[in-house]
């Protein structure tokens, strides 16, 4: 984290590469074949475990038990609500919503954390935030709605996909603004391991009850090799790496 209050730079580097990252997800998403809450089981379990795993190769984030002395509640439902509901949200938004839709909602959330953080911290939108998040929210519309406006009015299943996308923005982005303290304490990797791995753990069990598809991580490499590559793309790069960087950013940035 030090370096990212240090350098503002970048901060909003790592939360361009985080929404790149977010923003590729969809597409590998569909590349998987694996669909809804089955595959947010499976991309939060592996990369869950990767940022694990990259979280004790440092040793400044190596405890990762010391965040549970102060705050071990709160990251348990911090970790059911911004990855258990936010990533089921996302990955089932997909059924309903097109890819590309799905890609330009999702980029609205770090406008949705400057809001939240207005609301919850009282900190102000500064005049060039304004002016961009403005922007950004049209330009979102517009390419939501192009040439689609008649066609989505009356798309019962894609109106939903839409507002589950948007429920799941304003969740990660609650998240994302009431985890700052604990990442300012302890440092975004080893808080973003912790979380992204408990939440994964209730992704598990959640869809495993309700759907009945009990995940087993092992059979991995059992399925065909271009979904178990997608998989692993998707729980590497699109979770281990980019939740890193986006979390932290934000955090370090707002």
């Amino acid at each position: 984290m030090g370096i990212w209050h240090k350098y503002a730079p970048v901060a909003y580097l790592a939360v361009f590469v985080g929404v790149c990252g977010h923003a590729s997800s969809e597409f590998v998403s569909v590349l998987s074949g694996v669909k809804g809450p089955e595959l947010s089981v499976w991309r939060f379990l592996l990369g869950g475990f990767g940022l694990v795993i990259l979280a004790l190769i440092f040793p400044a984030s190596r405890n990762l038990l010391a965040p549970f002395r102060e705050y071990g509640l709160r990251l348990v439902w911090l970790s059911l609500l911004g990855v258990t509901t936010g990533y089921l949200l996302f990955h089932w938004s997909l059924d309903f919503a097109t890819v590309p839709q799905v890609a330009t909602v999702v980029t609205t959330i770090p406008i949705l954390v400057g809001l939240v953080n207005l609301w919850l911290n009282k900190q102000p939108f500064t005049a060039a935030k304004i002016i961009t998040g403005s922007s950004a929210t049209v330009g979102v519309a517009l390419l939501i709605t192009d040439g689609y406006l008649a066609k989505l009015a009356g798309a019962g299943q894609n109106l939903i996909g839409i507002l589950m996308i948007l429920a799941c923005a304003a969740v990660i982005a609650a998240y994302t603004v009431m985890v700052r303290p604990i990442i300012g304490k302890y440092g975004a990797l080893r808080i973003t391991a912790v979380t992204m791995f408990m939440g994964a753990v209730g992704l598990w069990f959640l869809v495993g009850v309700v759907w009945k598809i009990w995940v087993n991580p092992f059979t991995l490499f059992d399925r065909p090799p271009q979904q178990s590559a997608a998989l692993l793309t998707i729980a590497l790069w699109n979770t281990t790496i980019t939740q890193f960087l986006w979390i932290g950013g934000l955090a370090a940035s707002n």
